[in-house]
């Protein structure tokens, strides 16, 4: 079948969203032809407000209403504790626990040299500005587990060791409801390192 090519057109751009594939694309895409106008004009205008209405926060660089964050204005939450984290999707997991009341600073990636990722690539010059002009304690560097993650974190506290504050990672090893039958042994060795007393 030739499918017209307004449709083919938004079946394209929806495919290059993050785990859309092409059959997704085009589910997507038809469904989006039979809704009832109202909802594509509410689609639409949903998107063209992220655009448009939000911002990076000046200080944490998180998404924004304003030139700073809810996180970043709210006299409630720990200043003198930073959050590294490496993109906007961490802040948010992070803040569903409700466990951190702390302050964030997102990089914006990782230290990735066959990416194209180096030290200049990241925010790594702001953190070390923002950490320079304030009175923080304790630096949290909540990156991903993996190869790049680990690198970052270390090049990090490598750079924070001149400044008198704490350096600390989040915890590693197995899920809650996890067993231990089925963790890879990594993941198994994680959680040995990070043990905790009880």
């Amino acid at each position: 079948m030739n499918i017209p090519e307004p449709l083919e057109l938004l079946i394209e751009e929806l495919s290059k969203l993050p785990t859309i594939g092409k059959k997704t694309a085009q589910r997507l895409a038809l469904y989006l032809l039979r809704s009832d106008q109202a909802y594509v004009d509410k689609l639409t205008e949903a998107l063209l407000n992220i655009k448009i209405k939000l911002v990076a926060c000046e200080r944490c660089y998180n998404i924004s209403l304003d030139s700073l964050c809810d996180i970043c204005k709210s006299p409630k939450r720990d200043h003198k504790l930073i959050c590294v984290v490496e993109d906007i999707n961490d802040i948010i997991a992070i803040e569903r626990t409700n466990e951190f009341n702390g302050h964030y600073h997102v990089l914006g990636g990782v230290l990735s040299p066959l990416a194209g990722k180096d030290a200049d690539s990241i925010r790594l010059k702001e953190l070390i500005d923002r950490i320079r002009n304030s009175d923080v304690t304790e630096v949290l560097l909540a990156l991903n587990p993996d190869t790049e993650g680990e690198t970052t974190s270390l090049y990090i506290a490598k750079l924070l060791k001149e400044f008198p504050l704490r350096i600390s990672r989040i915890a590693r090893g197995l899920p809650v409801g996890g067993n231990l039958e089925f963790a890879d042994e990594a993941t198994i060795g994680r959680a040995v390192l990070n043990r905790i007393e009880l």
